[in-house]
């Protein structure tokens, strides 16, 4: 018997999880090298019987794609399902691409329109038409769902919402509402709210699942729903989605046309799937790299697409190199000022990157606005210089101790003060001028910013040596 832990607790262990992810799929490639009239299918179906797909997907991804398409055509139709909506998009096109049209469609009719749409975009131009084809011959109305859904741009409101959604007019009473639910549930994706809408189509209100629960069973839907419910456009750009989800603690944001007409929902699952992949896009990206490009690209295109940022980083860099060999005869009167070099580089790189860190991260939330930067900047800039004056204070006097020269912990202590504001400085206002001159702030951020806060923190640290050369040597 298992213990009594705590619910999933060891699902919060990566090293568990790893091991398990890890265990699944050598028995499923073990699974699939018996042949399938000498225990192969029965091997498959017991390795994958009793797991969730979750877990299925999270062993496929450490699997060869072979092997992956292999365990794939064992999957039920709903397991299928479900584990398309968890790989990652590079899987996600091989399995389309190579396995049966027919048996794509088969599993597409069981996923939500939206996601269905999803997969099918993944799958490429050249297989949509032939998969929409299957799909529509089984089920016409999740073909013509699938296809309103791929009209929209790519990562729009329009893409990520769903159509089966439950919709009354507002005088419908409580007990009615309740009746359509209870009929009508299986073929809903969100009952979590009810929206009416007039004889147009226009969206009038929203109430909630708890709201109508709550109310007299002949209260109208008009007497409990909200009148004026946030909305979203079709077109709106699905950060923006998410974020206005998680502003209003909204379980379900309504999309309506330019007439104001509901033609579809954006539930809360879907915005969390936004959230992520937006914070995976930016961690990668302030890296040097963008994970989706890694995915979609070849190394020789990834290399192409990361290239001049860090040929533009190099040459900021030598200007850095440039400043050191100025100070020379400085450096070489005084070694231990070399010593010093690295740790005013790595304490003020730390606090430039956190700072460009907070900053992309308040832009990509909404908390951080380019018409208030100086706001921004301003609060940055003091807690770069809180910072500063401590580092400093602990490293000066490390330096006049080291050196048995007072003047000596003044120049180091002063050198990391100025890089260190510098570097808050940079790492506020590079996101944000990337930002305003269309470029990503996050792709721009990390490499700009170390390399600005170099050039700048050496100058004044080697300019103050020089001033007080006399006092250190």
């Amino acid at each position: 018997m298992p213990s009594a832990s705590p619910a999933g607790s060891a699902w919060r262990e990566d090293g568990i999880m790893a091991e398990l992810e890890e265990t699944l799929a050598e028995q499923l490639h073990e699974a699939l090298r018996l042949p399938a009239g000498n225990g192969g299918g029965l091997a498959m179906q017991a390795v994958l019987g009793p797991q969730r797909p979750p877990d299925i997907a999270a062993a496929m991804r450490r699997m060869t794609m072979a092997d992956a398409l292999g365990a794939f055509a064992w999957l039920s139709n709903q397991q299928a399902a479900d584990v398309l909506n968890d790989i990652d998009p590079e899987l996600t096109r091989y399995l389309v691409a190579n396995a049966p049209p027919a048996r794509i469609a088969d599993v597409l009719d069981l996923m939500p329109p939206d996601d269905a749409a999803e997969v099918i975009a993944e799958a490429g131009e050249s297989r949509t038409a032939g998969i929409l084809r299957e799909l529509e011959a089984q089920a016409p109305g999740d073909a013509e769902a699938v296809r309103t859904l791929l009209a929209y741009p790519e990562r729009t409101a329009g893409r990520l919402m769903t159509e089966r959604f439950a919709s009354v007019p507002p005088e419908t009473t409580v007990v009615r509402v309740l009746a359509m639910l209870q009929a009508q549930a299986a073929e809903l994706d969100a009952v979590s709210n009810i929206y009416a809408t007039g004889p147009d189509g226009r969206l009038l209100g929203v109430a909630s699942i708890r709201g109508v629960l709550a109310a007299a069973s002949t209260a109208t839907l008009a007497e409990i729903m909200t009148h004026e419910p946030v909305t979203a456009s079709p077109t709106d750009p699905q950060e923006d989605v998410a974020r206005a989800i998680a502003r209003y603690d909204l379980s379900a944001l309504p999309v309506v046309d330019g007439e104001g007409r509901l033609i579809g929902i954006v539930t809360v699952d879907d915005a969390m799937d936004v959230i992520v992949e937006e914070l995976s896009e930016d961690f990668f990206r302030f890296a040097g790299s963008d994970a989706d490009e890694m995915d979609r690209r070849s190394p020789a295109q990834v290399a192409r697409l990361r290239l001049p940022w860090l040929m533009g980083t190099m040459a900021i860099e030598l200007g850095a190199g440039a400043v050191i060999s100025r100070f020379d005869d400085v450096l070489v009167n005084i070694i231990l000022l070399a010593s010093f070099m690295p740790v005013i580089s790595a304490i003020s790189g730390n606090v430039g990157l956190q700072a460009a860190a907070i900053v992309v991260r308040g832009l990509d939330t909404g908390h951080v606005s380019l018409r208030h930067w100086g706001k921004q900047v301003t609060k940055e800039m003091s807690t770069s210089f809180l910072l500063a004056l401590a580092c400093a204070a602990v490293l000066g006097t490390i330096g006049a101790i080291w050196s048995r020269h007072v003047p000596f912990g003044i120049v180091i202590g002063g050198a990391l003060l100025c890089s260190m504001m510098t570097a808050g400085l940079m790492g506020s206002i590079i996101p944000m001028l990337s930002k305003r001159m269309g470029f990503d702030p996050a792709t721009t951020a990390g490499p700009f910013e170390t390399a600005f806060q170099d050039v700048i923190g050496f100058a004044v640290f080697l300019w103050l040596a020089s001033l007080l050369q006399q006092w250190l040597v």
